[in-house]
């Protein structure tokens, strides 16, 4: 999930050139809207190890590098049901949230806001979601949490569990708004711009 951005503020943004990385940590290109990975069911994760750990950190730093606030395995072309998530886009280490299979257990409320994918650079739509959202998951280490969030927290749990089910968050936009997104999407594709 791609935060809201600054007025004017609508392109991609590079992580700043020359920027060195942790030894052993990976930066992963973001997968686009139209790879077939991104609408598929993903997998539970079932070995929590140092492999799916180190996967974990270098998907907090793709998704730091793409200035995003949640990132989803399936962005990433991988195809398990496994998201991370920091709504202070790194400001407090204390924000970074793990969730491997994830299921929402309560929603309340509703709120519409503004809402980007990282899939979907430079697009945006008003997306109803639960205000509060009450979700039960794994962390990193395979151990069983629950958690509520409220506003942009429930906001990204919402939106990146949608990831793992194979939705992306245009589907829950009118058919008219989905077609004018993919007509763009197709012009950017001729031109070699997607």
């Amino acid at each position: 999930m791609s935060p809201k951005p600054k007025k004017d503020e609508t392109k991609e943004i590079e992580p700043p050139a020359g920027s060195a990385l942790p030894k052993g940590m990976k930066i992963y290109p973001i997968v686009k809207y139209g790879d077939p990975v991104l609408e598929q069911q993903t997998r539970n994760v079932e070995t929590f190890d140092d492999e799916m750990r180190q996967l974990c950190a270098d998907m907090f730093i793709s998704m730091y590098a793409a200035q995003g606030v949640g990132l989803a395995a399936p962005q990433i072309g991988v195809g398990l049901r496994l998201a991370v998530i920091d709504t202070t886009v790194g400001k407090n280490p204390d924000g970074k949230i793990v969730i491997a299979n994830p299921d929402i257990i309560a929603a309340e409320g509703e709120q519409r806001e503004d809402e980007g994918c990282l899939s979907l650079p430079g697009f945006r739509g008003n997306v109803p979601r639960p205000l509060f959202v009450t979700i039960r998951a794994q962390d990193a280490f395979g151990n069983s949490f629950e958690v509520r969030g409220e506003n942009l927290l429930a906001r990204a749990f919402c939106h990146e569990i949608d990831h793992l089910n194979g939705t992306l968050f245009i589907q829950h936009l009118s058919l008219l708004k989905r077609d004018l997104i993919r007509r763009r999407i197709r012009k950017l594709r001729k031109t070699g711009e997607w």
